[in-house]
């Protein structure tokens, strides 16, 4: 009887534990998803506020920055740039630049 009530509790134990296991491997998943998600909403964001910077710099003054310095210098632009990648090409003065953002 006695070896009975400790197979039950042995068995009652380990169940347990996986049971925990499998729940914090659960939540580990849904966690780097979400930043995952985070991190990709982010190049977007970024990509978007720097084309808008530009476009503001171009009605205010008529041409668009040659660089992305000039917009941090007198538009106040600020870029993490520990997390992000950033290209800026400037063609021409009269033309939209072209702004890629991707993640380090």
């Amino acid at each position: 009887m006695y070896s009975d009530k400790v197979k039950k509790t042995t068995l009652l134990i380990v169940s347990l534990l996986i049971l925990c296991l499998i729940a914090a491997a659960l939540v580990w998943w849904a966690v780097s998803a979400g930043t995952r998600n985070m991190k990709e909403e982010g190049v977007t964001a970024l990509k978007q506020t720097i084309t808008s910077a530009a476009r503001q710099c171009y009605v205010v003054e008529g041409v668009y920055p040659s660089d992305l310095a000039y917009l941090e210098d007198n538009y106040g632009l600020r870029i993490n740039k520990d997390d992000y990648y950033v290209t800026y090409e400037a063609f021409a003065q009269n033309l939209p630049p072209t702004v890629r953002v991707t993640l380090r």
